[in-house]
């Protein structure tokens, strides 16, 4: 049996597929350090917060939403290579949109309504998401459960917050 090389046709499909995770993870970590611009100053800003007795500290943040984006990538990557652009990979990237757009809007712009407005429009699209890649591979479903977790949870911590602090969003 001939070895395989990066030019044979057998060789192709495969250099693709891993091609392909790497863009969905770009594509994610993009969204995550557009999101970390906006941040910049978030330590900061969260410290000043009155917060609920509930809410984590700061630096829980950044190692929870890493292994998120990891996980959305990783899910998105799996439907993809399934089937292609599909309507379900078209509401994942609706939902990365929004939730790149609520760092801006809770930290960059400290908009506490509109941020709160914005991430129940991301549960609604991460739901919709959610169903879609379960029904085309149940383990790229399984990978966004925790991110649905995650932002009912910061949903709750969003709204919590920005009753709290009226003068500050």
């Amino acid at each position: 049996m001939p070895a395989m090389n990066a030019s044979s046709p057998s060789a192709a499909p495969a250099a693709r597929h891993w091609l392909g995770l790497l863009g969905w993870l770009l594509l994610c970590f993009a969204v995550a350090a557009l999101g970390a611009w906006a941040s910049r100053a978030a330590p900061q800003f969260y410290a000043q917060l009155d917060q609920p007795g509930w809410a984590p500290p700061a630096s829980v943040f950044g190692p929870v939403w890493t292994l998120l984006y990891l996980m959305m990538a990783v899910a998105a990557w799996q439907v993809w290579r399934l089937r292609g652009w599909c309507v379900p990979l078209v509401l994942f990237l609706v939902q990365l949109a929004a939730n790149g757009l609520w760092s801006w809007l809770f930290f960059g712009w400290r908009l506490g309504g509109p941020a709160f407005a914005d991430i129940v429009l991301l549960w609604v699209l991460l739901a919709a998401t959610l169903a879609g890649f379960w029904r085309i591979r149940r383990s790229a479903g399984l990978l966004l459960l925790p991110y649905l977790a995650w932002v009912t949870f910061a949903a709750a911590l969003n709204w919590a917050v920005w009753q709290r602090n009226p003068g500050l969003l």
